[in-house]
């Protein structure tokens, strides 16, 4: 049974212990993700499920000696899970791995952010916990449905399947002149240019365009849509104004760092004050990264000065950023993973984007 105390409030026994789970964890994670990809494409495998039940009890031996009681109660639930699938009382599904990915990606977020001295309440633990005892004592036939509602009451993302999406607007075409202009051919040129610094980057600029124009057509237009199209373009080309060892720095960086590197936003911002017409695109690269509860920058501006654009800019930032994260560490996130991260961090986005934003995606995942 859950310990809700452990789960909401956690307390550190011993910091250098916390550190030395986190490391165990940084090297572990990797790993179940790579053998969660290989108990995708042959779900029988049970030298695959006996790896993840190695891993999983691993970890759980690393909490526990690092008196880390929260990770033991997550993984917990998880290995019992693996031992039922072990033994063929039941089969994998795509949903049972997804809640398994899920709950690795809590666990880390969680030790991040205790190692860090912050809190974990957002991560919603309690549910995803009674979730998965919930699943780990589950039949066949109910395993898809109770993976979904644990989906669903950690992220508040609904995997299970949903009435058709509105129907996606078409593509903005860069060579219609009757829609772009030859500033926003300009604002693009740039965008690609940020791209080609790093192959990590590759499609990132089309990527975004896409999922902030759906969901401002899924909010029901708010924002001007050329208006968003170029502050798509231009909300990270101030990274070219800045030391490019730090925005391609991989690892820790340091706070004066990362003082640096909030400075892009008013780069970007300062070339769109300059130019005729583009005071709105200007606005929301200049507030991308402010945040609802006023924790942002560069400002630390609360949810009512924030403009809708910049909201929209925010959430499709950071599920990119989700993705190219993993992506560095040479694993593919899926989709409804990186929503789940996106959707944990209610003070960090605007709520009345949320709900257009997953539906987007959720209209992505079905057409795969």
């Amino acid at each position: 049974m859950a310990n809700i105390q452990l789960l909401t409030n956690p307390t550190v026994q011993d910091r250098e212990a916390l550190g030395e789970f986190a490391e165990s964890l940084l090297d572990r994670a990797p790993e179940i993700e790579k053998d969660m990809a290989r108990l995708g494409k042959a779900p029988a495998d049970r030298v695959v499920i006996a790896d993840l039940f190695r891993s999983l009890h691993n970890i759980k031996g690393d909490a526990a000696l690092c008196k880390v009681e929260f990770a033991i109660q997550i993984a917990h639930p998880i290995e019992s899970l693996l031992t039922r699938l072990r033994a063929g009382e039941l089969r994998y599904s795509r949903l049972m791995g997804e809640v398994i990915l899920l709950a690795v990606d809590r666990l880390e977020l969680a030790t991040e952010a205790l190692v860090a001295g912050r809190g974990v309440s957002h991560l919603k633990l309690v549910a995803l916990v009674e979730g998965l005892e919930q699943l780990s004592q589950s039949s066949q036939g109910d395993l898809d449905r109770v993976a979904a509602q644990v989906i669903k009451a950690v992220t508040g993302f609904n995997p299970a399947p949903v009435a058709p999406a509105p129907a996606a607007k078409p593509q903005m075409q860069l060579k219609n002149q009757d829609l772009v202009s030859s500033d926003l051919q300009f604002f693009h040129s740039l965008a690609l240019q940020f791209e080609a610094r790093s192959p990590l980057f590759q499609g990132r600029t089309a990527r975004i365009l896409d999922l902030a124009l759906e969901t401002n057509h899924a909010a029901g237009a708010p924002v001007d849509r050329v208006q968003l199209e170029a502050a798509v373009y231009m909300h990270d080309v101030g990274m070219m104004f800045l030391p490019e060892y730090l925005w391609l720095k991989v690892g820790k960086i340091s706070d004066d760092e990362r003082r640096i590197l909030q400075g892009h936003s008013a780069f970007g911002a300062g070339i769109l004050q300059r130019m005729d017409g583009w005071q709105q695109a200007a606005e929301m690269v200049s507030q991308h990264h402010e945040m609802p509860d006023g924790a942002g920058y560069p400002n630390g501006i609360g949810n009512a000065k924030i403009s809708a654009g910049a909201k929209i800019l925010s959430i499709v930032d950071a599920f990119e950023a989700v993705t190219l994260k993993h992506r560095a560490r040479g694993d593919k996130r899926s989709i409804l993973r990186a929503i789940a991260e996106v959707n944990a961090c209610d003070n960090q986005f605007a709520a009345e984007f949320i709900e257009p934003f997953n539906t987007v995606v959720r209209h992505m995942l079905e057409q795969q």
